[in-house]
């Protein structure tokens, strides 16, 4: 028992040596603002033979620099399956250039990428997605897991972003089969990361605290709750009281609340699928939106976070705004 106390007390010292906390700069003008903006979209990764793109991903492509233009990005996060259906296998993969440089053109959405990977991308070579960042000012993918810091401007509030791995921590899944995450590929591995996940949720002193996974912790579609994730991550979001949860993996766009804890799905990046299978498998009452009709032509999410609070817009490809929600600030009492 103390060996193995001893042993996780070392992994959390390593890896917090290793992550330490630094704040990142915004690129624009932050003179009279007082919020952070950000979009977030998932499984947005094109084809893997011509045209290399999605009339989903084009269409969403298009509104999301629309709507960078017009109510603002300073970054985006990108929820994993950046590149279907086997991610790239190396960092001169021509697929960086006409699934992500090529769509994504506008000039409201050259701002930081920051990148997970879901479990398309784990079919082929994570490791040259994340040495991708060194060929490409905006596409930002340090590592497996990762975490981000913000000073919202003019304010004295913060902004926290933990950004998972949730493949390592739970397994990889073959989507044809319909099947679910079979368990972590190295369970030393998935220790580590929520070892390292804990040790940042319980310094975190955030006003605004977010994680972000590929995988949903709720969703109500095709592949419904992870169930890994019900059993390690979601005890820690009730604890440290995080604002909210993003994802992708079930291409759609949901808003899921239960125990005070927002979660958000965005992923429709590329398809849409209106499944709703899990439906009863959610908290009763817990759904607030969804829609994968085809007629949306893809979608993603807009987010703004103030000094008090954090305003959460789904958008739809074709224009217009779908649902909209406000999450408070930390409450620390």
């Amino acid at each position: 028992m103390a060996l193995t106390l001893l042993t996780a007390v070392v992994a959390a010292f390593s890896v917090a040596c290793c992550y330490p906390t630094a704040f990142q700069e915004l690129g624009r003008s932050h003179k009279n603002r007082t919020s952070i903006k950000f979009l977030a979209v998932g499984d947005w990764g094109g084809l893997p033979y011509p045209p290399y793109v999605t009339a989903v991903q084009k269409a969403t492509a298009r509104e999301m620099g629309i709507v960078a233009d017009q109510m603002g990005a300073d970054f985006i996060l990108a929820l994993g399956d950046n590149f279907y259906y086997k991610g790239v296998d190396s960092v001169d993969s021509p697929r960086f250039q006409e699934t992500y440089e090529a769509v994504f053109t506008a000039k409201s959405l050259q701002v930081p990428w920051y990148v997970i990977a879901g479990n398309h991308d784990h079919a082929g070579n994570v490791q040259a997605q994340i040495q991708y960042s060194q060929r490409s000012n905006r596409w930002k993918f340090p590592s497996y897991y990762y975490e981000l810091n913000f000073h919202i401007p003019n304010t004295e509030r913060t902004l926290t972003i933990i950004m998972l791995d949730t493949v390592k921590l739970c397994g990889n899944s073959l989507d044809y089969a319909d099947e679910k995450p079979r368990g972590p590929l190295s369970r030393a591995a998935a220790n580590r990361q929520l070892v390292w996940l804990q040790e940042r949720l319980a310094r975190s002193k955030a006003d605004f605290l977010l994680v972000a996974g590929h995988y949903p912790v709720w969703s109500v579609s095709e592949h419904g709750p992870t169930q890994c994730l019900l059993q390690d991550l979601r005890p820690l979001l009730n604890k440290y009281k995080a604002t909210a949860y993003l994802c992708g993996h079930d291409h759609n766009l949901q808003y899921i609340e239960e125990s005070d804890v927002g979660y958000v799905v965005s992923g429709a990046g590329n398809f849409l699928d209106p499944d709703v299978r899990h439906w009863n498998q959610v908290p009763k009452g817990s759904v607030k939106f969804f829609t994968g009709k085809a007629s949306t032509l893809g979608g993603f999410v807009h987010a703004e976070v103030t000094k008090d609070t954090m305003t959460v817009t789904f958008f739809q490809a074709k224009g217009t705004s779908l649902y909209r929600t406000v999450l408070p600030r930390r409450d620390f009492n």
